[in-house]
């Protein structure tokens, strides 16, 4: 008896072979879902037993700063600008607001969000995949509070995407790098990705630095979480809490300020209403 069905050759068998790696063999496990999508930045708390990156992200003492300074966030509008991986979300969500709007413009981290949201069950979270900046066009009643870290250093223009955060928000918490020429000198190597153009600009009536910065390829890395050019700017921190003060967020708090930062000099601001 012959079979009527014609053998592969080792070539097309391989084809055959390949058509099928979507698909994921052995038991259902959320490890399987985390390793599905490499690249991962954030840890998973300890509890869950998963691994993933090495930041933890969960615990942030720069979140939980702004938590408290915020204090009741129950039945709150909360949106998140660059959520990364949904870790300061799951934090967030245990505070009761009444919903986190979060945006994230990064494929991979979007999809990343995705699977943390299954896994730790954020219930209170809907992630967006887009521009910040488009979505901010958009008119709605201001968020309660506006999170945005590790965003505004990203921005290829920080102070209109300053501006827009804060007329739809009536609180925001940044954390930021910043450009200081004295704790960044040019001999740092913290130095290398900026170009050596400077330009002042007026923004409502002040005048703000803008430093041209650009990524040196890092954006080809699987773990690169940045914005969406390749030229962006950092601004000074005194031009940072200025633009917030004119943008009517008047009540500053400011903590975790480090020139060391080996990303660069850093600091995290809340900034309220008066």
């Amino acid at each position: 008896m012959f079979s009527i069905f014609k053998k592969l050759s080792p070539q097309k068998q391989a084809v055959v072979n390949e058509s099928f790696e979507q698909y994921e063999a052995g038991l259902p496990t959320h490890q399987k879902a985390i390793d599905a999508l490499p690249g991962w930045n954030s840890a998973f708390p300890p509890q869950f037993g998963l691994t993933a990156g090495t930041h933890h992200l969960y615990a942030d003492p720069r979140l939980e700063w702004a938590i408290s300074k915020y204090g009741d966030m129950s039945g709150k509008r909360v949106l998140e600008v660059g959520p990364l991986e949904g870790m300061h979300t799951y934090r967030l969500s245990k505070e009761n607001p009444s919903v986190i709007e979060a945006i994230e413009a990064n494929k991979p981290c979007f999809f990343r969000c995705l699977v943390t949201k299954q896994i730790m069950n954020t219930e209170r979270a809907v992630f967006y995949l887009g521009d910040i900046q488009e979505w901010l066009k958009l008119p709605r009643e201001p968020y309660d509070l506006a999170i945005a870290s590790g965003v505004l250093y990203h921005m290829p223009d920080p102070a209109d995407f300053l501006r827009a955060l804060a007329a739809q928000s009536r609180a925001v918490f940044i954390w930021t790098h910043y450009f200081d020429d004295e704790a960044m000198p040019r001999t740092d190597v913290r130095r290398a990705p900026f170009s050596e153009s400077h330009e002042t600009r007026n923004i409502d009536g002040l005048e703000v630095n803008y430093y041209e910065r650009h990524y040196q390829d890092a954006n080809k890395n699987a773990v690169f979480c940045g914005g969406l050019k390749d030229k962006h700017y950092w601004m000074r921190k005194a031009d940072i809490i200025e633009l917030l003060r004119a943008f009517g967020l008047g009540n500053i708090s400011i903590e975790h300020d480090n020139p060391n930062h080996p990303g660069g000099p850093s600091f995290s601001i809340f900034a309220r209403g008066d």
